[in-house]
């Protein structure tokens, strides 16, 4: 399913070419490759990504999956249509874009989940249970975590829900930048990323 702007069947879209927001966080490219991996994707799979924000995720994921379905939730309606934006930007058809709060939405969404990618949302405990209840034995999630109380939050939900072969990894990368007549090694933030399996 190859688009005009990313012909590759690997992954790996440069944030450039994405459209943006200001003020509109996304998935920088070597965070968006670590949350793939995880994702442990199926030709087929369903994936919920709650908290889209740019919605990178949905459309790398929908040029790997042409045969899957993504389902990226957002509540704010203009973040909405920027996903729809990128999504036709590069002629990904197997998006659909909801707008609503996690957990609340949850329950209008079909198909149910095989996957579910949480980027976002205050109350990360209360959405970690819900899509929980919605996920299939074998089912896995990913969640992102920017600071200290996210990660505790996360990793606590993840012990009371009894997820099991959980995972845990800082991303650390650092890009080539010229800055004047300088070339420098400029940090992305860190981020962990955190998955878990429900299993029988």
């Amino acid at each position: 399913m190859p688009s005009q702007h990313w012909p590759y069947v690997t992954p790996g879209i440069p944030d450039e070419l994405f459209e943006h927001l200001p003020g509109i966080p996304f998935s920088q490219r070597e965070v968006r490759l670590l949350l793939i991996s995880q994702l442990r994707l199926q030709p087929d799979s369903v994936l919920w990504d709650i908290g889209a924000g740019t919605g990178t995720i949905p459309v790398e994921v929908g040029l790997l999956c042409p045969k899957g379905q993504i389902i990226a939730v957002e509540r704010d309606e203009e973040v909405a249509n920027l996903i729809k934006r990128n999504c036709d930007r590069f002629e990904v058809k197997n998006v659909e874009v909801v707008e609503g709060s996690a957990p609340e939405c949850l329950h209008e969404i079909k198909p149910l989940p095989h996957r579910v990618c949480i980027e976002g949302g205050r109350p990360i405990q209360e959405i970690l249970q819900a899509v929980w209840d919605y996920l299939p034995p074998s089912g896995r999630v990913i969640a992102t975590a920017g600071n200290l109380e996210s990660l505790y939050a996360i990793s606590q939900s993840f012990s009371q829900l009894r997820a099991r072969n959980i995972e845990v990894v800082q991303s650390a990368v650092n890009r080539l930048e010229t800055r004047g007549f300088s070339q420098t090694f400029t940090a992305a933030d860190p981020i962990f990323i955190l998955s878990g399996e429900k299993l029988d």
